[in-house]
């Protein structure tokens, strides 16, 4: 029997595969950290954690999926029953105007009454502070990840590479005695 075109029962020759859909930035998918402050927990011990909301311009969501966000020297404050992110840079977005945002501007913080009250009372303590961690996505809205903080003196610091150093030759052993 001759293959006819017209014939729905036969599959056509010249159809197209379905097109694949783009894959996601794993950013703004909430899968991979937008911001991490990588040196938080190399000078200070990290205890209590927060998530807050983080109120900020369109310009800034953006250059945040840009992956343009650094929390280096960013820390919270406390002040008026708010919380406040200062320090904490947010790159220009590539593709704004002249309503851009500043790039170290100070950002409120959002988090429950409750939270900040108990975070007033952790902070009195001498030596205790905010610190961010890291940004994410969650949901389609930028969170902020906020630790309580307390600074490591030098030889805290030599200690903590002193484990990490053991750590890892202990791992490379095991490593070597299951190649073996």
């Amino acid at each position: 029997m001759p293959r006819s075109l017209s014939n729905p029962t036969i599959p056509s020759t010249t159809a197209k595969p379905p097109a694949k859909a783009k894959e996601r930035d794993p950013v703004a998918a909430g899968l991979r950290d937008a911001a991490f402050n990588r040196s938080a927990s190399f000078h200070y011990f990290l205890s209590d954690r927060f998530e807050c909301g983080v109120a900020l311009r369109g310009t800034e969501v953006k250059s945040i999926r840009e992956g343009k966000a650094n929390l280096k020297d960013a820390y919270g404050l406390l002040k008026d029953g708010e919380c406040f992110l200062l320090n904490a840079h947010i790159g220009p977005f590539s593709h704004g105007n002249a309503m851009n945002h500043e790039s170290l501007r100070t950002r409120k913080l959002l988090l429950h009454k409750r939270e900040i009250a108990k975070l007033e009372g952790l902070t009195k303590q001498k030596g205790y502070t905010l610190i961010p961690v890291k940004l994410y996505f969650r949901n389609g809205r930028v969170k902020c990840e906020l630790a309580l903080a307390k600074g490591k003196q030098d030889w805290d610091k030599r200690e903590t590479e002193r484990n990490r150093e053991a750590d890892r030759e202990a791992k490379a052993a095991i490593a070597r005695a299951q190649r073996r």
